[in-house]
């Protein structure tokens, strides 16, 4: 637990500050949704999807949101093991109720925690058919009255590549932010995705880039943070070298921009203009390839986006 939590353990690191980013980010990106429910999924297991949901989900609780955080693996869920709670009462445990024993019977399975305004359901015992209990009417319905419940709902599902069960929530959900690995998951993969995402009707939002390494001294340390906040939000940056689809993604390489065309409409002036100061910096620094000069693009982009998530917090 104290690993996994690192912004209720160490909310002045600097990963805990990178979640308070996300989390301004996604709450610009969600301002204008009718639904205040976000499912995350991956490309592959070990993408680090769990440990994005409940970090965001302490940052979210933390600046006073009542926040439910629902697993939806019911295969593999990991959430009762890094908040430390049981799984005897979980979400298939629910699910398989009869609709007149479910009616007054949710509250006993809704955990808190030991963060205050957070709570978590647990993805129970593992069911023989948890795509046919995630597609139930009941499950659409515990969606809806989750999100009466709380100011925020954040689903951790599996990874879209090897079951179904994240397609089978996301039409029902607010939107869907897909986590990526630094270096290992493959952009053919993504597009793929977001495309089976959006054909069950579904509204992918963004991509999260996890595993990019705090800085070049901290490379070796376990600690890694998702550097690309909510990716449909950012103009793509420009970059030496086209991404192709079957290589693995990097930082700052562009394909966030391809994938997520169009999607963006951001409407303030104000953060309008500090995410073309960043456009700027990268197409300066392009053409700079040692060391050192990549270093100075990475504090200059930090030093803006610190900017923009002031001026959100601010406003």
């Amino acid at each position: 637990m104290q690993n996994e939590i690192i912004t209720f353990t160490s909310p002045k690191a600097s990963v805990s500050e990178v979640f308070r980013t996300l989390r301004t980010n996604v709450q610009f990106m969600t301002a204008s949704n009718e639904h205040n429910s976000i499912l995350f999924t991956s490309t592959q297991a070990g993408d680090g999807k769990s440990w994005i949901a409940a970090n965001l989900a302490i940052t979210f609780a933390q600046a006073g949101k009542k926040v439910i955080l629902v697993d939806t693996d019911m295969r593999r869920g990991k959430q009762h093991n890094i908040f430390e709670l049981s799984n005897n009462k979980g979400l298939s445990n629910y699910l398989i109720l009869s609709v007149k024993d479910s009616q007054d019977a949710l509250g006993e399975y809704i955990q808190r925690t030991l963060i205050d305004n957070l709570y978590v359901i647990t993805a129970g015992i593992v069911p023989p058919n948890p795509s046919e209990l995630l597609t139930s009417t009941k499950m659409v319905n515990l969606i809806k009255t989750l999100e009466e419940m709380a100011d925020i709902v954040i689903f951790d599902s599996t990874p879209s590549t090897m079951v179904t069960d994240a397609l089978a929530i996301s039409r029902y959900v607010g939107s869907t932010l897909i986590v990526a690995s630094h270096k290992k998951t493959k952009m053919e993969l993504l597009k793929q995705i977001k495309k089976n995402i959006e054909n069950v009707g579904g509204k992918v939002s963004g991509v999260i880039l996890n595993r990019v390494p705090l800085s070049k001294r901290e490379y070796g340390k376990s600690y890694y943070y998702e550097s690309s906040i909510v990716a449909s939000t950012a103009k793509g940056r420009k970059s030496k070298k086209k991404s192709k689809s079957n290589e693995p993604i990097e930082a700052n390489s562009g394909v966030f921009g391809g994938l997520f065309k169009g999607n963006a409409k951001v409407e303030d002036k104000k953060v309008e203009q500090m995410k073309q100061k960043l456009d700027k910096v990268d197409e300066e620094k392009s053409n700079q390839v040692t060391n050192d000069s990549e270093n100075k693009n990475d504090e200059d982009l930090n030093v803006l986006l610190k900017q923009l998530t002031k001026y959100l917090e601010n406003k």
